[in-house]
């Protein structure tokens, strides 16, 4: 597993600060986001979707103001060939659109390429002296709910946010439902599953949230009424729909999200 070496350059522009950072030999980079003061602070970090171009940008800044004003840090790193990162390598649907085998190319991508990107974002946030070591939490939505889940079976966060992971892929994708199943068993952390009654497809939060029960393991579900009018608004509640979400993740996060004083 490449985590990369970190080394970053933070520009100030609207809507957060550009950072970069190395996963391996690709230089990525992501958009950050923090509250006011000099810290440290907690932090999630949030893997975005398939969206192409940077559509994720509009997500990202929608949920920016809505974590900094609970104190905490947000970080969307831009996978290899997605929004800011574009030109580090090939956009992760037209390599599944290419393949003979489409599940399994996916789950594949996930689970090597694109995990690696999210945890050299989590190693450079760690060299961040604004960041609190031991609080840095995981979450995304759809493909990003996906690295999420792998996410908490690989890397060093307190807790995870599911939020859409494989709502449009569950169904057609006997491979990505045993990748997730996998990852939930072996998780590290707590995870809380939340989607809009309107998504897609509600069997990834209810299947791994009771594979997980199985496991021993502590998590959170809960489906909240229809967000917009159409299922891909729906898909879109773990970007956009932060003002109803908010009171059940900052107390997710903050009961399992302690830091080593305590708070």
């Amino acid at each position: 597993m490449i985590h990369g070496l970190l080394l970053a350059t933070l520009l100030s522009v609207a809507g957060g600060e550009t950072v970069s950072f190395r996963s391996g030999e690709l230089a990525l980079q992501g958009t950050i986001y923090k509250p006011q003061g000099t810290g440290p602070f907690p932090v999630v970090l949030f893997n975005h979707g398939s969206a192409h171009g940077m559509m994720s940008k509009e997500a990202f800044d929608a949920l920016g103001p809505i974590f900094t004003s609970h104190g905490w840090v947000l970080f969307g790193p831009y996978r290899r060939g997605q929004g800011l990162s574009a030109s580090a390598g090939p956009y992760i649907l037209d390599q599944i659109a290419a393949a003979a085998d489409k599940p399994a190319t996916m789950v594949r991508l996930l689970e090597t390429d694109h995990l690696n990107d999210q945890l050299a974002a989590l190693a450079w946030l760690r060299t961040q002296t604004y960041v609190v070591k031991d609080r840095i939490a995981v979450a995304g939505n759809s493909f990003g709910g996906i690295e999420a889940v792998l996410g908490a079976e690989h890397g060093s966060y307190c807790a995870a946010i599911d939020s859409a992971g494989a709502a449009q892929s569950w169904s057609s994708a006997r491979e990505v439902q045993a990748l997730m199943t996998r990852a939930v068993r072996n998780s590290r952390v707590p995870i809380f599953f939340f989607q809009a009654k309107n998504d897609y497809d509600l069997s990834p939060s209810r299947v791994l949230s009771t594979a997980m029960k199985d496991a021993g393991k502590e998590c959170l579900l809960k489906i909240y009424p229809a967000f917009g009018e159409s299922k891909q608004d729906g898909h879109s509640f773990g970007y956009f729909g932060g003002a109803i979400w908010g009171p059940d993740v900052f107390q997710f996060l903050d009961t399992h999200c302690r830091g080593a004083d305590g708070r």
